[in-house]
């Protein structure tokens, strides 16, 4: 595209936009609808987007006001999908950052990150997390069983008054071997298993020896009820109780004790010589555990110090370095894909004018605008938040972090951050409430654990109302394209209506799935003009939707002056009048009628 090159050598990185007598003004540019490849689905479906604009500048109220009619942007270019055509429906999802109620996974990271800065969590013990995380269905609750491990380095329990603390560890086990087990298919993953249990057998029963100097401890009847689960699925999985048993126990990693199937149970077995004392070391031998918590002492004064930065958007070598390392290693990108000039486009170009700080509560300390949010352990960045920050909301836009401390989780510890950061902001600009986190996409499971920061809401698409979650959820689950406000009123605790099938999500995967970016990388120069939305087009439904569409008073901006569309009608020779006329029909419906009066559409 010959011409959003040309656009983008005009655009400013710093968002400095023109208005009459200095004061700051929204121009764009209509490149009309687009299609390009989904980076969602990677199915290679097109997907359809509705409608593009080029941003030379843009206000703060103005993006806030787009954002809320469904639009984000990639860079300088303004996009928002077809959500009836598109492959994967996007919604965009919010939630009122003074009502954010963490869950038990978002405060196990909280805690994580502060056992690694308190010296108590070393990342070289956790390398051989990396490479689980580094894909975005990743077991984070393997994770976290590991580092809770590590925290302590060596749990040592008496066997008379610690049995529950080794049935805990034994569970959180089995838990990890049942999501590895969904994870590379050898369950169907989009099943909602139920979480293991571990019984202590009996004196009794501790006679039963695989071995002479082994005897059972502890089991666990969990394959027979993941067999029920698959049975009652009606997925046409037909697997015994003692096939998933073995399965299982394929593959739980040590745990001090020897683990064998047995006729569907997982039994777990101690040396005779244990029976007073059991010690459990993740991947360590018991006989190790000495000389291990002898090398743990020397981690506990090893603190670390994360420093969190705010800057304006703009473009910095070492961010950039952490960018093509993220993208080549995360998402296994080329070269050519995360170029110099591409990074900039996407991350840094924008055409946000910057807010500067005010004394009257209306703006925050660091003003209104684009920024990148740094975070730094010991003068070592580690990760890169870019955000806008908008009158009433922070709008995440992308994270990117260095692979080596994926362990941490640090697209969930960043989205914290920022909710944390909208309340503290509050104290000066009482409007910003909001924590806006992209499109939500409850067709794509990889996108679905931005629906784990609750109490969220999502944008209908039509009339632009906000829908609780737990409304839209069950809607969603039974069609991708929903009319959320269609459903509003049952946000005032009107029942379901009886049509409406409720289907179980994997609420495990929005739990511990490694997070994704909010946004794909947009490239305008790979998009194609959407050929279904021809501008001679008379009796599609596009054009029967422009009907009553009046673009009289469509600020229009024509060499640096500023006229409603009405006062310059009579320029235009008829056939340019249609062609022009429907133009500004369509941008009139996808901005709506007070944006299309406020930000000047540029005549090209």
């Amino acid at each position: 595209m010959a011409e959003a090159k040309k656009m983008r050598s005009e655009a400013s990185t710093s968002g400095s936009g023109g208005g009459n007598e200095g004061r700051p003004e929204s121009v764009v540019v209509d490149v009309g609808r687009r299609k390009s490849s989904c980076g969602y689905c990677k199915s290679g479906a097109r997907t359809s987007i509705s409608h593009g604009l080029w941003a030379h500048s843009l206000t703060v109220d103005d993006y806030q006001a787009l954002l809320d009619r469904g639009w984000r942007r990639a860079g300088c270019f303004l996009y928002k999908p077809d959500m009836e055509k598109t492959c994967c429906p996007s919604y965009t999802i919010r939630l009122k950052a003074n009502d954010f109620v963490p869950s038990k996974e978002q405060g196990r990271v909280s805690r994580r990150m502060k056992r690694f800065l308190d010296g108590t969590l070393d990342a070289k013990e956790t390398n051989k997390l990396t490479d689980e995380v580094h894909t975005s269905e990743s077991i984070e609750n393997n994770q976290d069983t590991i580092a809770s491990a590590m925290d302590t380095s060596v749990i040592v329990c008496k066997e008379t008054d610690k049995s529950e603390e080794i049935i805990r560890f034994l569970s959180d086990k089995i838990d990890d071997a049942v999501q590895l087990c969904l994870k590379i298919g050898k369950f169907s993953s989009d099943i909602h298993m139920p979480k293991p249990s571990v019984k202590k057998v009996p004196p009794a029963k501790k006679k039963m020896k695989a071995e002479n100097s082994e005897e059972l401890t502890f089991s666990s009847n969990i394959a027979f009820q993941v067999a029920a689960t698959l049975k009652r699925s009606e997925k046409d999985v037909e697997l015994s109780p003692k096939t998933i048993a073995e399965n299982l126990t394929s593959s739980i990693e040590s745990c001090g004790l020897t683990v064998r199937a047995c006729n569907g149970h997982i039994n777990f077995y101690s040396a005779i010589n244990q029976t007073d004392s059991v010690e459990i070391q993740r991947g360590v031998k018991p006989n190790n555990v000495r000389q291990l918590k002898k090398n743990s002492e020397g981690h506990q004064n090893q603190r670390r110090r994360l420093e969190i930065r705010l800057k304006k958007s703009d473009f910095d070598d070492e961010e950039y370095s952490l960018y093509r390392k993220y993208q080549l290693i995360v998402h296994n990108d080329t070269p050519d894909r995360v170029s110099e000039s591409s990074y900039k486009r996407f991350l840094v170009d924008t055409p946000l004018v910057h807010v500067p700080p005010s004394g009257d509560h209306a703006v925050p300390p660091c003003g209104f605008g684009s920024f990148h949010q740094q975070y730094v352990v010991d003068g070592k960045l580690i990760a890169v938040g870019v955000v806008d920050i908008l009158p009433k909301c922070l709008s995440s836009k992308y994270l990117f972090w260095d692979p080596d401390f994926a362990f941490l989780s640090l697209g969930k510890y960043s989205a914290l951050e920022e909710i944390k950061w909208v309340s503290q902001s509050q104290l000066h600009c009482p409007s910003l409430q909001f924590y806006y986190l992209g499109y939500y996409i409850h067709s794509c499971s990889k996108m679905r654990y931005k629906a784990a920061y609750r109490p969220s809401e999502l944008l209908c698409p039509l009339r632009f109302q906000w829908v609780r979650y737990d409304i839209a959820k069950p809607l969603l689950d039974r069609r991708k394209y929903v009319v959320l406000s269609d459903y509003a009123t049952l946000q005032d605790g009107e029942p379901f209506p009886l049509d409406v099938g409720v289907s179980q999500m994997d609420e495990q995967h929005n739990e511990f799935a490694q997070e994704a970016s909010n946004d794909v990388m947009v490239n305008e120069d790979e998009m194609e003009f959407d050929s279904d939305c021809s501008d001679d087009e008379s009796d599609s439904e596009a054009s029967l939707a422009l009907e009553g569409v009046n673009p009289d008073n469509v600020l229009i901006g024509v060499r640096g002056a500023r006229l409603r569309y009405k006062e310059l009608r009579h320029a235009f020779e008829p056939d340019q009048r249609k062609f022009i006329e429907s133009q500004l029909q369509r941008y009139v419906r996808v901005v709506g009628t007070e944006l299309s009066e406020q930000m000047a559409y540029s005549l090209r």
